[in-house]
């Protein structure tokens, strides 16, 4: 909807736009709530969304030849003989000649980097010999991905260099691997294109990061760098919130048909590239748990109005041009002369307040000062009352404030926060501290200043991510990396942080340690003649088995339904339903052995007790060892079942011991007596012989 002349836009109490006159427009601002986030119209405010599945692959690592264990190790629980390294890293140019922004950004963080080296890293993990060609199995489950995805595979495989300065990779870059685009997923809620399909090495582990004077510290382990990930992205066709979770699960789901990716925490992570029309592009990291996916995009969609807003006001305030509600219609030369303006108004002048702070009461402050830390402050002229301070929404989320976004940009200097004028006096901070600061400061009563307490070089970087931010403040939102804030290992409330400045074009280039690989079309075609059945599918076939509804649906999600099948279509024909209990209930891994053991028990020859012990014992990995041995160990260890005779004894002794069970409660006394007539066995008995001579004898008794 468009207005048409300037008396309307004087009517809506915004000021005309000097440089926009001649157009005699202005659009619609965006309409919606941000106190309450789920009400938000996604259509209306332009949005757009895309999704990033990183999953780890049951492979071994990409370019090394190492197994892909990971040691579940705290920094505290490192073994003393492995072997530590230490390394400081640097931005370096792109094969455009350029610097890459976020790269740039992580160098001046002032960090060393210690890397723990455990049994699966070896010196290609240490950066200390080159690569080797991809692993092969994992090329072809990416390529099987592919297929199932409807993607066109790149004629040749050409690894790239993809710069990270954050420590995680030892060689400053990740490798990854074009595989293929232009794919397809089909979802409830309307098909999703897939723009790329990617094979990359993962990333070291983080363990711990201290902050010293001298600077921050961060120790890394090396046991997961180097495993496979499929990256896939997709085109920005998902249409709401909840579209974002249907696409995340069938996404999932089809990634897990392959039977090749890893499961378990950190295995599988989801990023996502979320807009509306007023803000920009924004990527969230961290979205681990799919239920959450919906909040956390309504959230951001918020935020990004929120600061629209919050960047017109500001603009308002200092008679500068508005920002058009769309970021399409954004012009370069109005947001150059409103930068400029900017940085007219937030100088880069950092201020030492130690003196207006010498009587400060606070703890925080004083145990800071008294470790040898400085106390930075910036003034943010006409910003008081623009920060704001915690409230929450009407969904229990923290309502979107620009102190937040500076608090946020100030920690990715290493700070554990900011303190500023708005939320002030607190933290045990008086007004009395307050009064003082603004005096030392010269504040206004239209500005706001904000202060950190740490050493010095951190508290100084800290101080002018504050300022940058508080410029950016007056355009739209900065295009960024974010994560979702944890708490206690899930989202606190749907909100995020910054992470990173969203990476551009600059920070790829080519590996030239791996030779280019070609992908066949006879590879091709014979993965595409080969791929995994879908869920629907392998449900289907559980269905034709004589397994209930709730065994077939946990074999399914367990993965074990192939194992299933080759149980009972194999050598020993194990039935369906003894063999579907024994892979749920057991939690035995050593599946052949198990296999036999279960053979054995529908014989008769072992009993279940000993099913356990002996496949734990089992260490032949042929079938006809296995049930030669199985059979004689359990006579020697009494695993034998006890015959019919011996079983038709115990009951009747159990019974005429009980019998006034019997006569109280009929054929309902089944199934205490069970339990005292194996026990009386000692578990050598068959529970399907037990169960069938009880019943028989405790009918005969009921029809006396």
């Amino acid at each position: 909807m468009v207005k048409s002349t300037l008396h309307e836009a004087e009517h809506t109490d915004l000021p005309v736009d000097p440089m926009r006159e001649s157009l005699f427009v202005i659009h619609m601002e965006p309409m919606g709530d941000v106190s309450r986030p789920s009400s938000l119209d996604a259509d209306a405010l332009g949005f757009m969304c895309g999704l990033e599945i990183h999953q780890q692959l049951a492979t071994g690592k990409l370019h090394s030849r190492m197994p892909s264990q990971l040691y579940e190790f705290g920094i505290e629980d490192i073994p003393e003989h492995w072997r530590i390294s230490e390394r400081r890293l640097r931005a370096s140019q792109g094969e455009s000649g350029e610097i890459d922004v976020a790269a740039r950004f992580e160098q001046r963080r002032n960090r060393t980097f210690v890397y723990v080296q455990p049994p699966n890293a070896g010196l290609i993990e240490l950066d200390e010999a080159p690569p080797l060609r991809h692993d092969s199995e994992a090329v072809d489950v990416v390529l099987m991905m592919s297929a199932m995805l409807e993607a066109k595979p790149a004629p040749s495989l050409q690894t790239m260099r993809k710069t990270v300065v954050d420590g995680s990779n030892t060689s400053g870059f990740q490798r990854t691997t074009l595989v293929s685009t232009n794919g397809n997923l089909r979802t409830e809620g309307g098909d999703v294109g897939i723009s790329v399909i990617c094979l990359e090495e993962d990333s070291a582990r983080k363990l711990q990061s201290k902050s010293t004077s001298e600077g921050e510290i961060v120790t890394y382990t090396l046991d997961r760098l180097g495993l496979p990930l499929v990256e896939i992205a997709t085109e920005p066709d998902i249409t709401s919130p909840e579209h974002a979770k249907q696409s995340a699960l069938a996404l999932g789901s089809l990634l897990r048909d392959t039977r090749m990716v890893r499961r378990g925490l950190g295995s599988i992570r989801q990023d996502l590239n979320v807009s509306i029309a007023c803000g920009d592009r924004v990527e969230i990291k961290g979205c681990q748990d799919l239920d959450w996916i919906p909040r956390i995009i309504q959230v951001e969609m918020a935020r990004q109005l929120h600061m629209y807003r919050m960047a017109n006001l500001l603009r308002k305030q200092a008679n500068l041009p508005l920002l058009p509600p769309d970021r399409k219609d954004t012009e370069v030369t109005i947001e150059n002369r409103v930068a400029m303006a900017a940085r007219s108004r937030l100088p880069m002048e950092i201020q030492d307040i130690a003196v207006p702070l010498s009587a400060c009461e606070s703890t925080i402050v004083r145990d800071a000062i008294s470790n040898g830390s400085s106390t930075l402050a910036v003034r943010l002229p006409g910003f008081s009352g623009k920060l704001g301070s915690k409230e929450l929404d009407s969904e229990g989320s923290q309502l979107p404030r620009l102190g937040r976004e500076l608090a946020s940009a100030a920690k990715l200097a290493g700070v554990a926060g900011i303190f500023h004028s708005d939320e002030l006096p607190a933290y045990g901070i008086s007004m009395n501290d307050v009064n003082a600061i603004k005096e030392f400061l010269k504040i206004s009563k239209d500005d706001a200043f904000a202060f950190c307490v740490a050493p010095h070089w951190q508290a100084k970087l800290a101080m002018e991510a504050v300022i940058l931010r508080s410029r950016m403040a007056y355009h739209r939102i900065p295009k960024e990396v974010r994560n979702v804030i944890i708490r206690k290992g899930q989202p606190e409330d749907g909100t995020t942080s910054a992470l990173r400045p969203l990476p551009g074009g600059a920070r790829m280039y080519p590996e030239t340690d791996i030779p280019i690989q070609e992908i066949t079309t006879e590879r091709w075609e014979e993965i595409c003649a080969n791929l995994p059945l879908s869920s629907e599918e392998r449900m289907e076939r559980l269905s034709t088995l004589d397994i209930s509804p709730n065994q077939a649906e946990a074999i399914l999600n367990a993965e074990m339904d192939d194992i299933l099948f080759d149980g009972i279509e194999g050598e020993l024909s194990l039935p369906a339903k003894a063999w579907a209990s024994a892979l749920l209930e057991s939690g035995i891994s050593n599946i052949p052995a198990l296999s036999v053991a279960v053979h054995l028990r529908e014989e008769g020859v072992i009993t279940k007790d000993g099913i356990e012990p002996l496949v734990k014992s089992s260490e032949s990995s042929k079938p006809a060892d296995m049930i030669e041995w199985m059979t004689s160990e359990a006579s020697l260890r009494g695993f034998v079942p006890a015959d019919s005779t011996e079983v038709e004894r115990a009951v009747e002794e159990v019974l005429e011991d009980k019998s006034e069970i019997v006569n109280e409660k009929g054929m309902s006394s089944m199934g205490p007596l069970m339990g005292v007539v194996m026990a009386k066995l000692g578990g050598s008995a068959d529970g399907k012989i037990v169960s069938k001579i009880l019943r028989e004898k405790i009918s005969e008794m009921v029809e006396k």
